[in-house]
């Protein structure tokens, strides 16, 4: 499509930032509703980012996403935060507002329980306790979000015990409801019994990394399994679990679902998650 003069502008920030698949993700959203706008990577090393975060609205973006490693320094940089990404102490999601000033917002976790919601339909937070695996930046999103959502409790297993602590300690919960509790790594198989919903949010899985060591005997038949991993989409915890019965939610959906906000943000547009989009995405 014809970009005139007037196009709205939006980019992603990292570094590096060749591997990202944002651009591919909202450029499809871009053609799909006829919007005279971009959205482009930025390739900003750690030791200019927040010069290129403060130049945006100079150079007429509408705002941008912020991904690795620029998350933290991205929160300290903007003007304002909105409740989530306060929460988070990251953002994901810069805003420019009428005024000039940057807002930074943090869309991980809606990603996370929009995908969990599209992917098993009638799954709710409520259904049980959550086992979450990894102590990560992801993590700390997926955490908060289920407890926002009302799971009564949240079980967080690392390899490190001491971070998962950490991030149970920062997190918390801010109306009382549902709880965070850690254990050591060599109980997570002990834990699996009970629970409604596994995460996994560890690199274990990913191609070129080891497969997670999780056996399933002891996870119930209605339980949901899924995994921010989405290279492969089916990662070896999805296979195990999808072969013994239980419903699988791959992790490309959380991906195009905390996009969402942004594009509506930038572009006008509330965009649509659909087949479409994930094979576009995918490709190649």
């Amino acid at each position: 499509m014809t970009i005139s003069g007037k196009a709205k502008l939006a980019g992603v920030m990292g570094w590096p930032i060749g591997h990202s698949r944002s651009p591919r993700l909202h450029g499809y959203w871009l053609e799909r509703y006829g919007i005279d706008g971009a959205y482009v990577p930025l390739a900003v090393p750690p030791d200019r980012i927040e010069q290129a975060i403060r130049a945006l609205p100079a150079l007429g973006f509408r705002g941008c996403n912020v991904t690795v490693p620029h998350k933290e320094t991205a929160y300290r940089t903007v003007d304002r935060l909105d409740a989530t990404a306060r929460r988070m102490g990251a953002v994901n999601t810069i805003v420019v507002g009428e005024d000039g000033a940057l807002e930074g917002r943090n869309t991980d976790g809606f990603g996370f329980i929009e995908n969990l919601k599209s992917g098993a339909p009638g799954w709710k937070a409520s259904d049980g306790p959550a086992l979450v695996i990894g102590a990560g930046g992801a993590a700390r999103a997926v955490v908060a979000s289920l407890l926002d959502e009302g799971a009564p409790r949240v079980w967080l297993v690392n390899r490190t015990r001491a971070r998962a602590d950490e991030l149970a300690a920062d997190i918390g919960n801010s109306d009382g409801v549902g709880a965070i509790e850690t254990a050591d790594w060599v109980s997570r198989e002990t834990l699996l019994e009970g629970v409604a919903l596994v995460v996994n949010t560890t690199t274990q899985g990913m191609a070129g990394q080891p497969p997670l060591e999780l056996d399933l005997r002891a996870l119930p038949g209605s339980a949901v399994v899924t995994d921010i991993v989405y290279t492969p989409l089916m990662t070896p915890l999805l296979t195990a679990a999808q072969a013994r019965g239980n419903r699988v939610v791959d992790g490309v959906g959380m991906l195009l679902h905390q996009a969402r906000p942004g594009f509506a943000a930038w572009f006008g547009r509330e965009p649509e998650v659909t087949e479409g989009l994930k094979a576009a995405v995918l490709q190649g």
